[in-house]
């Protein structure tokens, strides 16, 4: 059944011990870890947007589904049940409205709640949260112990769309699948879709079978890997041994399946290439030039590899109801898309599928004792904490692997973290990165034109130790799950004792 969550206004602030930012996948996954392992401590979470889901309630364009296997997406605490491996939109949102039911989070989660800052002071050893409630300008404040953000790495309110020359001429409709709207009708209309990424990959085939035609518009093509939408080994297992028994099982395959053709990848580029290429060539028509079409001038895994389940991206184009151009846009006409090499495109809608434009933390403006955070001058610890930030951690997923089984380990880390200040009855702790010369990189490197368009504006990763951002499953196990938290980068402060009570009263 749908979980129902109201936004209830609070007359003064809350203090709990962690406050969440975001519903979406990351935010639900700590505050259920949270429910789990510590049930003694007290947390909210507070969604901007009116629904929980992040992602997969904000994006409504056609088709929209996983671009990874799903019993690694979820969650390591809660099977996926669906025959589905490759899911739609409404299943995964439906998957997290259940988590939310059975661990009992509906009254933890405040909607319509957008954080605007949130600063810490060492004095008092909290955060102090302002957020603004949806439809009025009144703000709430929150006060926590520890701040955890789950907000993800892009703009919720702006897709990214480039500059094109003679947009306002197009007599037509233009579109960003971020901001679908609802009552777009494509039926027996010739659509373009700009873009060769996973959305435009997504969009094509669930679109071809209503419009009149779609072209994909790409000024370079991606690599696009076909899988089944569901796993016939999986649903086997899930039949004889039950979902739970089968969970831990799956899983485990489905990461080596997973880490195993990343690895290839990266060892061995060209034979890769040559095999992932000559997949897309056998479910296409003799004729089709793959090479112009499917024939990437980046190796494999510099940018994520596009799954299509059950290859229905090929059924498409193999059957007419789609067709890929290569080529560069001159501008917009009235009537479609006037390309370099002269031909023009005619259409009645134009997809923007261009990416998305990345945002660290959600946009919250962060700050110590007064002084403002830029995350671009910050060092990751361990990739979930800040240097100089304390009592801060934040969930940011793989990008060569499913996005939950890093959110998964954070979150277990983060719970060690608090047991063991509790044990030793810590109130701050600090990352604190004493080699100042540390060599530092990007976050994530991916030649993807939103990283390089966004990846300026996070946090860096460092050279070695704890410093380092590890894209590796296995290495993140051993240390977020299985090594010490007691590190010698996180300076602990012990609990101040609180001021005696005043007395009542006069001289006794």
């Amino acid at each position: 059944m749908p979980v129902t969550i109201t936004s209830i206004s609070q007359t003064r602030p809350v203090d709990v011990d962690v406050l969440i930012i975001g519903a979406g996948i990351s935010g639900i996954g700590a505050a259920s870890h949270l429910k789990a392992r510590r049930p003694a401590t007290s947390f909210a979470v507070l969604e901007a947007r009116d629904a929980i889901g992040g992602t997969w309630s904000l994006f409504r364009y056609p088709g929209i589904r996983s671009d990874s296997d799903m019993p690694t997406f979820g969650f390591g605490f809660k099977p996926w049940t669906h025959r589905k491996s490759i899911a739609d939109g409404h299943l995964i949102v439906d998957y997290l409205r259940e988590t939310v039911s059975e661990h009992g989070l509906t009254g933890h989660i405040r909607l319509g709640h957008r954080v605007l800052g949130a600063e810490f002071s060492s004095s008092t050893g909290r955060w102090i949260v302002t957020a603004q409630q949806a439809g009025s300008r009144k703000k709430t404040r929150f006060t926590a112990r520890f701040l955890f953000l789950g907000t993800g790495y892009y703009d919720y309110e702006a897709g990214f769309t480039p500059e094109f020359t003679g947009v306002e001429d197009f007599e037509g409709r233009v579109v960003h699948p971020q901001h679908w709207p609802q009552d777009l009708d494509y039926t027996g209309k010739r659509a373009v879709v700009i873009g060769s990424g996973a959305t435009a990959i997504t969009l094509i085939p669930s679109m071809a079978g209503t419009a009149g035609h779609v072209t994909m518009l790409q000024r370079s093509p991606s690599y696009v890997l076909s899988a089944p939408a569901e796993d016939a080994i999986t649903n086997a297992l899930n039949r004889v041994l039950g979902h739970k028994r089968a969970h831990r099982i799956v899983r485990r395959k489905n990461i080596m399946v997973t880490r195993g053709i990343y690895t290839a990848c990266r060892r061995a580029p060209k034979l890769m290439r040559r095999l992932l290429i000559a997949n897309v060539r056998r479910q296409l028509p003799r004729h089709f030039d793959v090479d112009t079409h499917f024939t990437p001038r980046y190796d494999p895994w510099d940018q994520r590899l596009c799954v299509v389940p059950d290859g229905d991206l090929f059924k498409a184009i193999s059957t007419g109801r789609a067709s890929v151009v290569t080529d560069r846009i001159e501008r917009f006409t009235k009537a479609g898309i006037l390309l370099e090499s002269g031909q023009e495109l005619s259409a009645d809608i134009i997809v923007t599928a261009t990416g998305l434009t990345m945002s660290p933390f959600g946009k919250i403006q962060l700050s110590v004792d007064g002084q403002k955070v830029n995350p671009p001058d910050t060092t990751a610890y361990k990739a979930m904490m800040l240097s100089g930030v304390p009592n801060f951690a934040f969930a940011l997923g793989y990008t060569n692997l499913s996005w939950t089984l890093k959110v998964d380990l954070v979150c277990e880390h983060f719970c060690r973290l608090l047991d063991h200040m509790d044990s030793h009855g810590y109130g701050t702790v600090e990352p604190v990165l004493n080699d100042l010369g540390m060599e530092r990189a990007p976050f994530m490197e991916l030649s993807a034109g939103y990283v390089h368009r966004g990846i300026a504006k996070f946090p860096r990763a460092g050279a070695n130790g704890p410093w380092t951002v590890e894209m590796a499953y296995e290495k993140d196990v051993e240390r977020l799950r299985e090594g010490p938290v007691e590190d010698s980068a996180l300076k602990f402060t012990a609990v101040e004792p609180a001021p005696p009570a005043p007395r009542s009263g006069g001289a006794q």
